[in-house]
């Protein structure tokens, strides 16, 4: 398993790949609602991809909003899932929050994948909302 710090256009497409087939295929998520202006190498965020066996399985993004580090497009392609690679994702992301001083991080998470983010370290700080049909909910965590 290889996490790596997208800085080149070829690795951004393949991260699209995955949200596509996470997120618009499986999930219904309408396309022009996944890809948005933070969808770029242009420093707005800093985008990550997880490779198993030379293939990229995994993907995620991290954007600095008021101090606080907000990580989104969290995924995995279903057949990778249950190999710990969204730890390894969430573990990548809250570094890079840490090397840019960001002392909280904050996600809008599934409400099937809560569980995960609790054993993480991550609180609930929100009730139940929608976010492309999908229920989310607020989620904090503290890094320093």
């Amino acid at each position: 398993m290889n996490v790596i710090r997208i800085t080149r256009h070829e690795e951004l497409e393949a991260a699209f790949d995955i949200r596509k087939a996470v997120f618009v295929e499986e999930q219904g998520v309408p396309l022009e609602d996944e890809f948005d202006a933070f969808d770029t190498l242009d420093g707005q965020c800093e985008h990550i991809l997880v490779a198993d066996e030379g293939q990229p399985v995994g993907t995620g993004r991290i954007r600095f909003v008021d101090g606080i580090g907000k990580l989104e497009r969290i995924c995995i392609l279903a057949p990778s899932r249950k190999l710990g690679l969204g730890k390894v994702i969430i573990g990548e992301l809250e570094a890079i929050a840490l090397e840019k001083g960001a002392a909280q991080v904050k996600l809008h998470g599934q409400t099937h994948a809560e569980g995960f983010y609790h054993k993480l370290g991550y609180r609930t700080a929100s009730d139940i909302f929608m976010e492309d049909g999908i229920p989310h909910v607020k989620m904090l965590k503290d890094l320093k």
